[in-house]
């Protein structure tokens, strides 16, 4: 069974940076994609960014050019490297997985909150 582990949240202040990593665990026969999402208090959740198995990255509107999403295929890890912090970035931080194992199946990790002060 695959798991997802995610790491790295905590306080910040506005301006600084935080890097968040999103391990899995388990057989994935074929990575798909690796989604980061957010949820704020009292929001829906929204896609942050995503990474695919060709590496094709996309970013929502509101963190392009501050977060980079990358992954280390060695370590099944992959990272949202979060510059510039706002206090609007402020949520819970979700990874999911896509992949292939008996079919295409998604796992979610447990969330890792991300707090900026401004």
């Amino acid at each position: 069974q695959v798991q997802l582990v995610e790491s790295g949240g905590g306080l910040v202040q506005a301006g600084g940076s935080l890097r968040l990593s999103c391990a899995a665990s388990g057989s994935i026969l074929m990575f798909i994609a690796v989604r980061w999402y957010r949820q704020a208090p009292g929001k829906q959740r929204e896609l942050v960014a995503s990474i695919t198995r060709d590496s094709n990255t996309n970013y929502a509107d509101s963190v392009k050019g501050r977060f980079t999403i990358s992954r280390d295929n060695a370590k099944k890890t992959v990272y949202l490297q979060m510059n510039s912090l706002k206090p609007e970035d402020a949520a819970v931080y979700y990874c999911n997985l896509g992949y292939i194992g008996s079919r295409y199946l998604e796992v979610w990790g447990q969330g890792t909150p991300v707090t900026v002060s401004s």
